[in-house]
């Protein structure tokens, strides 16, 4: 411990209990606890009064041990009193744990491996190895240590799905050395060993693996560690058939995710293996889609020739159309791209299967958004969609049609009448039987009415979209139950709201668009522990946001909620710089669409700032600004929610 240049030597701690109650301080959120908090872990066996008396010796010892023998720095300075509340000052005050989690939201926001590793070597020997048997320490210490097994887990999920087998055994091979008879990680290291050609070295894993589990537990490996064993000694995993579907399997998880340089690289490792004509020819064409996915339209162009001159069947000439029509539209050519994607649709309905149909749907769907035509183009499709059981792939095809109707929502020029769309749009699915439009416009219908604060219509016509999304599946759509959420939240029933985002939460986890759910989801979370006044829960739901992010990827406008409130969660919390980055992605997305309600998002993550650097008439300013902008958007729930912050800033 540091005070200015000094360090605080061990001796000056007469006491066990003066230094923990640093220490609490410098974990808490704030760094500030309720006398009575720190009192309930420190002398948890005591009456009050004996309790209190202890806390008043043991911060008298505190401020000496922090003063020292300087008389120019006041240990009373730096341990605070504030009515009921003792406080670190936080003002030049650094804690190497909030260090870690600034570096870690850091790692999860930029998907950069560099930035992931600086993070992880901050963690150095977890938290407070002196205090390993003081029960206050022990939640803490797991919470940290499960976020940095979290985050090695990230990084080596991260590095594996962009093809960098080398690198993410080293961030596996971390996480085997924190707990060596955790069996996952070391066949997960296994599996990467062999990936990497490095046979030998996943066979000596296992006998690392079984040498622990009979120190350590007396057991041996699973089956499935045998299993795994006998295949690589075996040399299965070396065949050329298996390398190319290892490495095509990386690339379709890098793509769901929204990483195309990860999906390209993981492309070119199975093209260097492919051998086969029909597999190639097929690699040639998820290159050109992940290359699409980073706007580079030439060398797409390439690798969907190259496919056509491997001679493909009636199938995937349709799947081939279907990327062409990506390729116009990137192009500026979106009527080409719309006549490029009917006859996708039309040779998949012939030839293909049903992920070929669902995936000329979603192209055609998002056409018409850009054309400016999606409104028409959802109903035009909706004959196409007649008695049609989309099964698992209803996420891919209705959640690209959920993400415009964000826009529709939102939109100043759109917004007035959605709800008017929403009620043809049922009438039009339901005289053609199209049960998966039906639950579309069911959730659209309600979302307006809920975001006009029509509380009891919202909630049965999203009842009804999530009694129509159930009987599709698992992997479905989690919108319904997240505007249910929402609406608990506005309406004071947070049990209610938790069941919803449980069930949101089961959804998202295997459904193949989850990257539209996770950011609204922790959105929610955050906004619901914010209203009930728990920090902590929201910190943790910011935290768990960016984790889903470094996962599964984001959408800007279905996660446009998450902003502010981040930005209002840090700021709250002391975490100026983590804040502003929420703000600015605020900004970003307020700059992307005219629309007035994502302007008052900006200006409420603003006004946080001002906020939190103690700049009260700014504050209110931007809380007032916010609440004006939400009204002219007709949200009443958030313009109220704007005021009372402009009333409190005030």
């Amino acid at each position: 411990m540091l005070v200015g240049q000094r360090a605080v030597p061990d001796g000056a701690w007469s006491r066990r209990k003066p230094a923990a109650l640093v220490k609490l301080l410098a974990l808490a959120p704030g760094y500030r606890l309720r006398r009575e908090q720190v009192m309930d872990v420190l002398w948890p066996e005591l009456e009050p009064a004996a309790a209190a008396a202890n806390l008043r010796k043991a911060l008298y010892a505190a401020r000496r041990a922090l003063e020292g023998e300087s008389a120019a720095t006041s240990g009373a300075a730096l341990i605070e009193s504030v009515g009921d509340l003792l406080c670190l000052r936080s003002d030049g005050l650094s804690v190497d744990v909030a260090e870690y989690r600034a570096a870690a939201a850091l790692a999860r926001q930029s998907r950069e491996g560099s930035v992931h590793w600086a993070a992880l070597d901050l963690y150095r020997d977890g938290l407070l190895p002196e205090d390993r048997y003081e029960d206050w320490a022990s939640g803490p210490r797991d919470e940290l240590h499960a976020d940095w097994t979290a985050l090695a887990t990230e990084l080596a999920v991260l590095l594996e799905d962009r093809g960098e087998a080398n690198e993410a055994a080293r961030a596996v091979a971390r996480l085997v050395a924190a707990d060596p008879t955790h069996e996952e990680h070391h066949l997960r290291l296994m599996r990467l060993y062999a990936l990497a050609g490095r046979r030998d070295e996943a066979r000596r894993q296992y006998d690392r693996l079984r040498t622990a589990l009979d120190a350590e537990l007396g057991t041996e490996p699973s089956l499935r560690a045998q299993r795994l064993y006998e295949e690589i000694r075996g040399d299965h995993a070396a065949e050329p058939d298996l390398a190319v579907e290892l490495w095509e399997k990386v690339g379709e998880l890098r793509a769901q995710s929204g990483d195309a340089d990860g999906a390209v690289k993981a492309y070119e490792q199975a093209l260097r293996a492919a051998q086969e004509p029909t597999a190639t020819g097929r690699l040639h064409r998820r290159m050109a889609t992940a290359l699409l996915m980073g706007h580079q339209t030439d060398a797409a162009a390439r690798h969907l020739a190259d496919a056509d001159a491997l001679g493909p069947d009636a199938a995937e000439r349709g799947r081939l159309a279907c990327v062409r029509a990506h390729l116009a539209w990137e192009r500026g050519d979106l009527d080409a791209a719309r006549v490029l994607a009917g006859q996708a649709h039309d040779t998949a309905r012939e030839h293909g299967d049903d992920e070929d149909v669902v995936d000329a749907l979603e192209a055609l769907a998002i056409i018409s958004h850009m054309r400016g035509d999606w409104r028409e183009g959802l109903q035009a499709q909706v004959r196409r969609l007649s008695g049609t059981d989309l099964g698992g792939r209803v996420s891919r095809y209705l959640e690209i049609n959920h993400c415009a109707g964000q826009y529709q929502l939102y939109g100043d020029a759109l917004a007035g009448d959605v709800g008017d769309y929403a009620r043809q749009t049922l009438a039009l699915a339901e005289r053609s039987d199209a049960v998966a439009v039906q639950a579309f416009a069911w959730c659209l219908l309600g979302e307006s009415l809920l975001l006009a604060g029509h509380w009891d219509e919202a909630d049965a016509c999203l009842r009804r979209s999530c009694e129509l999304y159930t009987p599709m599946g698992s992997r479905t759509v989690a919108l319904p139950w997240l505007r249910r959420a929402e609406l608990a939240v506005c309406t004071g029933a947070f049990e209610d709201a938790a069941v919803h985002l449980r069930w949101a939460t089961a959804i998202a986890t295997v459904a193949p668009s989850s990257r539209h759910a996770w950011a609204r989801l922790h959105g929610i979370a955050t906004l619901a522990a914010l209203e009930q006044g728990d920090l902590d829960a929201a910190l943790d739901a910011v935290t768990a946001a960016q984790g889903t992010a470094s996962r599964y990827g984001d959408c800007p406008s279905c996660g446009a909620m998450l902003n502010p409130l981040a930005a209002e969660t840090l700021a709250r919390t002391g975490d100026l710089s983590g804040a502003r980055a929420f703000a600015a992605i605020a900004a970003r997305t307020a700059e992307s669409f005219d629309s007035t309600a994502w302007q008052a998002m900006a200006f409420s993550a603003a006004a946080w700032i001002a906020h939190g650097v103690g700049d009260s008439p700014a504050a209110r300013e931007g809380f007032e600004a916010a609440a004006a902008a939400f009204d002219k958007a007709g949200h009443p729930y958030w313009t109220a929610r704007a005021r009372r912050q402009a009333a409190e800033a005030g």
